[in-house]
Parts: C-alpha cells; sequence; structure tokens
C-alpha cells in the first residue's frame, strides 16, 4: 500500500473556483485586497491559485490527516499479520525439515499455510479499495463543501466566472488583480473553522 499515492489522489482531482470576500469587507481591513477584489467584481471574472486553496484549506488538511493516520493503522494491521504468517511458515519448515511432523500433517499445515496467504493478499486488496474510496468520499465532501460557499457567497451574482489556474492547466496567463484566492482561502477557513467549533 504506497501511502503518499493514497493521500495524494485523494486531494488532486478537488477541483472548484470559490471567493472569500466576506473576510475582507465585513470588518473593514484589508482595505487594498477588499479594492483589488472589487476590481475583479466589476468584470464579473476572478481566479485563485488551486493549489495554494487545496494546501490552505484547513477542511482538506484535515481529512488529508486523518487518511494518512487511516493509511497508517492499516499499514500496522498488515504488517502484524505479515509477521504472524511469516512466522507460522518458518514454523512449518523447521518441523519439516527435522522430520517433527507426518505427512498428512504436513499436507494439512501447507493448506492452511496457503488459505492463510490469500487471506492476507485478500486483505490487503480489500484495505487498499477502503481507502480510495474513502479517499474519493472526502473529496467529494471538499468539492460539496466549496460549491456551498460558492453559492452563498456569490448569492448577489456579482461574478460571473471564476476560474481555477493550476499548472498544467487551461489558463496560459492571467492578471494579478483578477487573483481572489487569499480572499477564497481565508473565506473558507473561517467558515469552516465557526462550523467546527460548534460540533
Amino acid at each position: 500500500m504506497n501511502k503518499s499515492s493514497v493521500v495524494k489522489n485523494t486531494f488532486i482531482a478537488v477541483v472548484i473556483a470559490v471567493t472569500g470576500i466576506v473576510a475582507f469587507t465585513s470588518c473593514g481591513k484589508n482595505q487594498g485586497a477588499a479594492a483589488e477584489v472589487a476590481k475583479t467584481a466589476e468584470k464579473g471574472i476572478a481566479y485563485i491559485e488551486l493549489d495554494s486553496v487545496i494546501a490552505q484549506f484547513d477542511m482538506a488538511a484535515d481529512m488529508t490527516t486523518e487518511l494518512e493516520q487511516k493509511t497508517k493503522n492499516s499499514e500496522a494491521e498488515l504488517t502484524a499479520k505479515s509477521q504472524a504468517f511469516d512466522r507460522d511458515v518458518k514454523d512449518y519448515q523447521n518441523k519439516a525439515q527435522k522430520g517433527l511432523i507426518t505427512r498428512a500433517t504436513a499436507a494439512e499445515m501447507e493448506q492452511t499455510l496457503a488459505q492463510q496467504q490469500q487471506q492476507l493478499l485478500a486483505l490487503r486488496d480489500q484495505m487498499a479499495y477502503n481507502l480510495n474510496e474513502e479517499g474519493t468520499v472526502a473529496q467529494r465532501q471538499v468539492l460539496e463543501y466549496i460549491n456551498l460557499y460558492l453559492a452563498e457567497f456569490n448569492a448577489d451574482g456579482r461574478y460571473q466566472y471564476i476560474l481555477a489556474k493550476q499548472f498544467p492547466g487551461p489558463i496560459l496567463y492571467s492578471d494579478s488583480t483578477f487573483d481572489i484566492t487569499a480572499a477564497v482561502v481565508t473565506g473558507l477557513n473561517t467558515k469552516y473553522k465557526a462550523e467546527k467549533e460548534k460540533k
């Protein structure tokens, strides 16, 4: 089981552009940033640096940490069972080499070991499948959260398009005055933190 690939695949497809201007305008701070975001609103177009949003979004970080822990737990369980299987194999080989068991007993032990090996392989595959599925579900939960946030923020229809910029990607050039990444990250994390504290 490759822990890094499981974790990387978890959020790599989380591609939604969102905005978080509320954090700048509600408390009257960062007026320069609010003015820049207001310029983008006039034209109805903005963009975010997708990698930065994912890297700084607390919900994505929490889910990545949770998946990493589950991966470690699965690996530890699989390692323990693999070591137990190895001990059983060595015990069988030792007894067979010293002639301490009959042929019939040896055949039974071989069959048992073969079944244990199949169960171990099946467990490994099931764990990998479960982790992959949990990663996909986590990805969808983040996507749904961002969708709800975007709809809530853009209720006034200020933006017609909010684009996601990522390398490599379809957006080759963008004017930095249309970059609302910081506002998005602030808004998402403020909302997520408030909801998390209520739980």
